[in-house]
């Protein structure tokens, strides 16, 4: 990190064009790192593309990992690799629409000289505060909303 307290803000865009079933979007990070497209068949089928739950789960995985890393180093362990995967489950909801039911983290670290309870330990308390942990637990989100023509 850089020195200074001012974190910096980052940018994705979306681009939706058409209905629900048919359309079609774009997605891309200012980085330049993401650049895909997306669609409800991406979504709820296998249509090639990307779909919000991949994007939530892969920001939750990278965002765990390098705060699970930071921990273990902060403690005296060295990890030399964390591999995590998210699972995001979308089911249906009551009453219609979907809605994201749990997600389910599975990591695998090679860390060596750290015992089993003390890596689980490290382990869950990274995932009670990894910034984007954080943020599915509930998070105020404004919105500024106009209509172009």
């Amino acid at each position: 990190m850089k020195g200074g307290t001012e974190m910096p803000v980052r940018t994705a865009t979306v681009t939706w064009e058409g209905n629900l079933k048919n359309g079609k979007g774009q997605i891309k990070s200012e980085s330049g790192a993401l650049d895909g497209s997306y669609s409800a068949g991406s979504r709820f089928d296998n249509d090639k593309g990307t779909n919000p739950e991949e994007l939530m789960g892969s920001a939750l995985a990278s965002c765990y990992s390098m705060a699970l890393s930071g921990m273990l180093e902060r403690a005296g362990f060295i990890p030399q690799r964390v591999d995590t995967e998210a699972k995001v489950h979308l089911e249906p909801a009551n009453g219609g629409g979907f809605k994201i039911t749990s997600i389910t983290l599975e990591t695998k670290a090679r860390v060596p000289t750290i015992d089993e309870p003390t890596f689980k330990k490290h382990a869950e308390e990274a995932k009670k505060n990894c910034p984007v942990s954080k943020v599915m637990t509930g998070a105020e989100i404004t919105l500024e909303a106009s209509i172009v023509s």
